[in-house]
């Protein structure tokens, strides 16, 4: 009788196993294989985009924020 509860017991958690790793390749089945058959992915970068971003704010508010100074007006900062 023990001998039938471990059996059902360690089939019961071989089936969870098998259950959750497959729950876990399924959505990406796709790209495994992909992989598998030798491509590459490209970088995943998402802070390089964010500092491009950064960057052209910060050009825009800086060529905001400078007057464009008229020729008299330079003589006078000159001076």
């Amino acid at each position: 009788m023990m001998i039938v509860v471990s059996v059902l017991v360690f089939m019961g958690a071989l089936v969870a196993a098998v259950a959750t790793i497959a729950m876990m390749i399924a959505p990406q089945w796709r790209r495994i294989l992909h992989l598998a058959t030798g491509h590459v992915e490209p970088a995943f970068t998402p802070l390089a985009t964010l500092v491009v971003a950064e960057r052209r704010i910060a050009v825009r508010r800086w060529a905001a924020s400078s007057p464009v100074l008229s020729p008299l007006a330079r003589r006078r900062v000159a001076a």
